[in-house]
């Protein structure tokens, strides 16, 4: 405590941005609740608190966390130079992380999962979906804040990155969708997206996983890339195909460390029959851990 307060007597600034990073912050946390209810014209008072809505309350609470995961790939503290710099950063790179994240939600609802309207399913207190909601989302933010962390500089071209960046997202979310549902309807009658709105928690859970492990391997894939404003379409080109072998080395780590961790029991049984949430739970936890060990290697 008593370091920090030195840096900060050193170093007056710092307060100044810091007041400006977490005011912005708030104030666009505070705007993913009320532009979520005015897209989807629902009152989300009357959701949350009257109606005691939890999926719907995950569904906002994916939104919520996501954009604190985009925003904080927009702060940069005394390296934008000024105050105003800051701020106008911030607020742009905000704005546009949080149409991104509203413009995946989108995509993944008609491209990922087009079989049934998953606002309506949120809104009649379907959980499943309000976690995959969720899970989709804060995936689509952990690329974004990759993709923020990036690029360099306040122009179209960043912006033009950052947007690319964003459709190699929802390219694998996409990809990682339709694998899951071919490897679910090798074992099972009814299809995948199906079993989502009759309300397989455990299933949805094990899906989040998939999705969000997914958005992580895109990231570490751009670790590899260096950011040429002069050479855009080479550096996004190499990132996808990138994304693509680290999200099937991805896949067999994953497979591998499951059978390990969980030796001696029938994981698709539990999860897909029995509807056992503590394994899927666990499996998500296997996904994210060995993505987050990717990470940390390729970085």
């Amino acid at each position: 405590m008593n370091e920090l307060f030195a840096l900060l007597g050193q170093d007056a600034s710092l307060i100044g941005y810091l007041l400006i990073d977490m005011g912005v912050a708030i104030l666009l946390l505070g705007g993913m609740r009320y532009t979520m209810g005015m897209i989807g014209k629902v009152n989300t008072n009357e959701e949350l608190a009257i109606k005691d809505n939890f999926a719907y309350g995950i569904s906002m609470a994916g939104g919520v966390a996501a954009m604190g995961i985009a925003l904080s790939g927009t702060i940069t503290g005394e390296l934008a130079g000024s105050y105003l710099i800051e701020l106008i950063g911030m607020l742009c790179y905000g704005f546009a992380g949080l149409v991104m994240i509203k413009a995946g939600r989108y995509i993944h609802d008609k491209m990922a999962l087009p079989e049934f309207n998953k606002h309506e399913q949120i809104l009649n207190r379907n959980i499943s979906v309000g976690i995959v909601d969720a899970a989709s989302v804060i995936a689509t933010a952990i690329v974004v804040r990759a993709a923020l962390i990036w690029v360099d500089g306040l122009n179209i071209k960043t912006f033009i990155a950052i947007f690319c960046a964003w459709i190699v997202s929802q390219l694998m979310l996409v990809i990682i969708t339709r694998i899951f549902e071919w490897q679910y309807l090798r074992h099972n009658a009814n299809s995948f997206q199906s079993t989502l709105e009759l309300g397989q928690v455990a299933l949805a859970i094990r899906y989040a996983g998939y999705l969000v492990s997914t958005s992580m391997s895109v990231t570490a894939a751009s670790y590899f890339i260096v950011y040429d404003a002069q050479n855009l379409l080479d550096g996004i080109a190499s990132w996808a195909i990138i994304s693509l072998i680290l999200m099937v080395v991805l896949t067999v780590l994953t497979m591998f460390a499951k059978c390990i961790v969980l030796w001696g029991i029938d994981c698709r049984e539990e999860i897909e029959n029995q509807e056992n949430i503590g394994i899927a739970t666990i499996e998500f936890a296997i996904s994210f851990a060995i993505a987050l060990l990717l990470m940390a290697l390729m970085a």
